[in-house]
């Protein structure tokens, strides 16, 4: 969304809200979220009742939105400027909002984008993997070993998508689970030397190495994408000046859709998430 669009959809909270209700309800067709019976009736207060099971329902009821009680100005507000890329702390002092709701409201996007933007289907073609540590700067060994650093897998499909997962371990195993659950049988992998990526080629992959201590390419045979993306990822994660290993995943899967979705309009992705219904909530 351009900037005079989005300041005539923040202009008022009426203007706001027609915007969020347009999202939640396609052609403002409301129906019972539980049973999705579309026998509904208006009751006061702005709410609904289903005629078929009785349950009563509101426009954001059941949906990402709903999981924090703030106005729709202010949702699309924080929207905005995590678009951006402001951290929690700056988008608190842009919108006059406690830093606790913020950081509330960037966790329920956060879940919302892995929710609702993750893709089943298998990368194929021409696929590279590697492995990245993240946990700061500490004193000691850097790299493959270091010390209370979480290891990230990381597959790229080149001119395609990213897909990266917080591991407990780099081991073989490992690696091999996580490709087979996410590459086609039949892509070139592209990996550096790491002996934890020999199996590959029994799986039916046909595997290419690039020796990084000779080149960091020889023709096709190279593992910059992937590279790129970590560099991509650890330059942003800086901003937080810190982030627990339990949100940790949540901020790492963020960094995959803004990456995946570079060309695309964030804001609109975003709204569309938090407007659809919590799987499992009601």
């Amino acid at each position: 969304m351009d900037i005079k669009s989005f300041e005539h959809t923040v202009k008022t909270e009426n203007i706001a809200r027609r915007f969020l209700v347009k999202e939640c309800w396609k052609n403002y067709r409301r129906f019972c979220i539980r049973c999705y019976s579309n026998k509904i009736y208006r009751i006061a207060g702005k709410r609904y009742r289903c005629k078929q099971c009785k349950y009563t329902f509101h426009d954001f009821s059941g949906r990402w939105i709903n999981l924090v009680q703030i106005t729709c100005r202010e949702w699309l507000w924080i929207i905005k400027l995590f678009e951006l890329e402001l951290s929690a702390r700056k988008i608190s002092q842009q919108i006059g909002l406690s830093y606790p709701t913020i950081l509330k409201a960037l966790t329920v996007i956060r879940l919302a984008i892995i929710h609702n933007g993750q893709s089943d289907d298998l990368l194929d073609g021409e696929i590279e993997l590697d492995e990245a540590y993240f946990g700061g700067r500490r004193k000691g060994k850097r790299g493959r070993g270091a010390a209370n650093k979480t290891p990230v897998f990381g597959i790229l499909e080149r001119n395609g998508m990213v897909k990266v997962d917080v591991v407990k371990d780099v081991s073989a195993k490992t690696i091999l689970n996580h490709t087979i659950q996410t590459v086609r049988r039949g892509s070139i992998v592209y990996t550096d030397k790491f002996r934890g990526y020999d199996s590959l080629m029994f799986c039916g992959y046909r595997h290419l190495k690039i020796d990084h201590k000779r080149c960091f390419a020889s023709g096709k045979v190279y593992i910059n994408g992937i590279e790129g993306f970590w560099s991509f990822a650890k330059e942003r994660l800086m901003k937080h000046h810190g982030v627990s290993k339990e949100k940790f995943p949540l901020y790492l899967k963020e960094l995959e859709f803004r990456y995946n979705n570079r060309r695309d309009s964030i804001f609109n992705l975003i709204v569309k998430y938090i407007t659809n219904l919590v799987p499992n909530l009601l």
